[in-house]
């Protein structure tokens, strides 16, 4: 382990150099470009699996550096190996090589698939570097860099104003969550003097939340898990999610599975030691909340991507309910069984509409069982173990995990029925997509005659199929390895007596809830998949009000739009108002009353005046006009000018050094 942690810090670099090299590759040199980052990707999956074999036989290891120091305070930055981040490390570099070699077939047509790729590859190095950090200052700075690459990526087409607008949403709505992320950060520095989360294998964050020097540890942990909500897509500040489908099918299936929003339930369990009883009834709350609401919202969308856009909003709340009622081994199961099937539904999506000449409507959908039988088949695979149909796929180990832990929870038995409610929208949600994709007829003439996809990209199909059926029984009650390798990290539930008592009843429960509602949406949707009119959907007709209510997602946006932004702007008018026209108005008041003063001090001769006086005034103008350059307003100068200013501070420090 202590030959693996000198090199861990590759594992980010190697994509971070292969989206810089492509970053400077003409557009025309795609081949490269591809290459680049797949080799990059490539390589730190090779690491992460050595990584994760040394984590194997236990223990921890890291590698602290000073960054800088001020007085006698220090900032140091480092990485760590541990069972949590390896096992992390694994699913983001296995999901996102597929998703990358996937991408070579998706986007093959696109003029701009270089730069596509240099995008890809900061995307999974940002994530990465988050996974390895030691450091809750550097956590956060890989954690803004993912949402730099997201907002590229979403806004990849950002000739589409749809794109542009939901880059631009999910930027802001996900920086109201990192600014109290940020606050937490500060807050917990000032009371413990440290960001690191491991020093010398020892951990910094149990050492302060146990000692009497936390006493805000509650409103800390609350802070930070603001970080998660936006991140996660948590409500309120889940908005942005499923506006993220603008960008390419592959940013979706990335996004979504194992880089953005994973971090958030990644970040909950890296700071588990300062999670309160407390703050964890929030979490919990929270979860359980999100889970219901958008799987009620999933119901009635008609966008085969946004269906799944919900239904990532579900599942992360199930995750948070799991961290918040059975601890970081049951909310990280479901996260890497997740990561794989809903990337899998994801890549099986965007084939159906590479498929059906970029149809995304269901609606219009319909007989590609025939026509696309690899997509069918591995995209029915998926399905299933998203609704958690036993005993062949992982969704039913992870969910009925979360399930049993909310059942047993100390505070509250009504996160569990929410969580039983979700599960059986969920089943009925996506038995009535495949259903409306799959079988019966089309009634799109462009859709009647779909083609199955590229092996590029049924291979990525093929492969996560096969881990969604197997990597569930690495968390069984009869093998329960996953809970066993991560039990150092605060897990409280065992796996292992699922068997015992009520636990049993449980997952029979849920598997009859799901059994239901796969078999009252195949009734109700198989006949509309054979009838010719497929505009409006049965729940339309039978419950108007209620349907319309879920398509437009409880008008959470328009309500954030007559609210929020409705405010925003009237105050960034005032404040724009206040600049331009108060203080500018003063400031020309200033120049105003100096060019007076100047020109009524003219008490010597008319002649020596016109002389001096206007070669001076021309003097203080050509002086005046090269100093206004650095205060022109323009935000690219100004970072220029503090660059070069940067670069003269190096060269003299290390010129003094020598």
């Amino acid at each position: 382990m202590e030959f693996i942690i000198k090199y861990l810090w590759l594992m980010p670099t190697a994509p971070l150099l292969a989206a810089g090299i492509g970053a400077l590759l003409h557009r025309r040199q795609r081949l490269l470009g591809a290459g680049l980052a797949i080799g990059a990707i490539l390589f730190s999956f090779g690491l992460a699996c050595v990584a994760f074999s040394t984590t194997l036989r236990g223990g921890r290891a890291t590698s602290n550096f000073r960054w800088f120091e001020f007085g006698t305070t220090s900032v140091q930055l480092g990485w760590v190996l541990d069972p949590l981040g390896a096992i992390m490390a694994v699913m983001v570099t296995f999901v996102s090589l597929l998703v990358f070699v996937y991408s070579v077939g998706y986007m093959a047509k696109d003029e701009n698939f270089t730069r596509f790729f240099c995008f890809l590859a900061l995307f999974a190095a940002a994530m990465l570097g988050l996974i390895i950090a030691n450091s809750l200052l550097l956590f956060f700075i890989c954690w803004e860099l993912v949402g730099l690459a997201s907002y590229l990526l979403i806004g990849f087409w950002f000739q589409k104003p749809s794109a542009a607008a939901a880059a631009k949403k999910a930027f802001i709505v996900t920086r109201i969550g990192d600014l109290g992320f940020l606050l937490g950060i500060l807050y917990l520095y000032g009371r413990a003097g440290t960001l690191l989360f491991y020093d010398g294998g020892h951990g910094c964050l149990e050492r302060n939340a146990n000692t009497g020097v936390m006493m805000g540890t509650t409103l800390i942990a609350l802070l930070i898990f603001c970080g998660a909500v936006g991140k996660s897509g948590q409500i309120p500040l889940h908005v942005w999610l499923p506006d993220a489908m603008e960008g390419p099918t592959p940013v979706s299936a990335l996004i979504h599975a194992a880089t953005m929003v994973a971090a958030g339930v990644f970040l909950i369990a890296r700071v588990y030691p300062l999670m309160t009883p407390e703050s964890l009834q929030v979490v919990t709350w929270v979860g359980a909340l999100t889970a219901v609401f958008a799987a009620a919202i999933a119901v009635a969308q008609n966008d085969i991507k946004r269906i799944l856009a919900y239904s990532t909003v579900s599942q992360l709340g199930y995750m948070m309910m799991g961290l918040g009622t059975g601890g970081v081994s049951v909310g990280m199961f479901h996260l890497t069984t997740h990561a794989c099937f809903k990337a899998l539904l994801f890549m099986g999506a965007g084939s159906v509409i590479h498929g059906c000449h970029e149809e995304q409507d269901i609606r219009k959908m319909g007989g590609l069982s025939r026509r696309m039988p690899v997509t069918f088949m591995t995209y029915a695979i998926g399905m299933m173990a998203l609704c958690g149909v036993p005993l062949f796929f992982s969704g039913f180990w992870s969910k009925d995990a979360i399930l049993d832990a909310a059942h047993h929870w100390r505070f509250s038995q009504t996160p569990f029925y929410l969580g039983l409610v979700g599960a059986f929208l969920t089943a009925f949600y996506m038995t009535r997509q495949v259903v409306l994709v799959f079988f019966g007829r089309s009634t799109n003439q462009e859709a009647e005659h779909p083609r199955e996809s590229p092996p590029v990209m049924t291979l990525p199909l093929v492969i996560l199929a096969a881990g969604a059926m197997l990597l569930g029984f690495f968390g069984t009650p009869v093998w329960p390895w996953f809970q066993s390798y991560l039990a150092e990290d605060n897990a409280v539930f065992d796996f292992s007596k699922l068997t015992e008592g009520g636990q049993l009843g449980i997952m029979l429960l849920s598997t009859g809830l799901v059994a239901v509602a796969m078999m009252l949406s195949g009734w109700i949707y198989f006949k509309k998949a054979a009838s010719a009119d497929r505009e409006k959907d049965p729940l339309e007709t039978a419950q108007p009000a209620l349907f319309a209510l879920l398509q437009h997602k409880f008008y959470v946006d328009e309500i954030y739009e007559a609210t929020v932004v409705r405010l925003t702007v009237a105050f960034a008018m005032f404040s724009d108002w206040l600049d331009r026209k108060f203080w500018g108005g003063l400031v020309r008041a200033v120049s105003w009353l100096t060019v007076a003063l100047a020109r009524l001090s003219q008490t010597v001769d008319e002649t020596v005046v016109n002389g001096s006086f206007d070669a001076g005034t021309e003097t203080v103008r050509d002086s005046g006009k090269w100093v206004s350059l650095l205060q022109n307003g323009q935000t690219q100068r100004y970072l220029g000018a503090i660059g070069l200013a940067f670069c003269g501070l190096l060269i003299f420090l290390l010129w003094g050094s020598q």
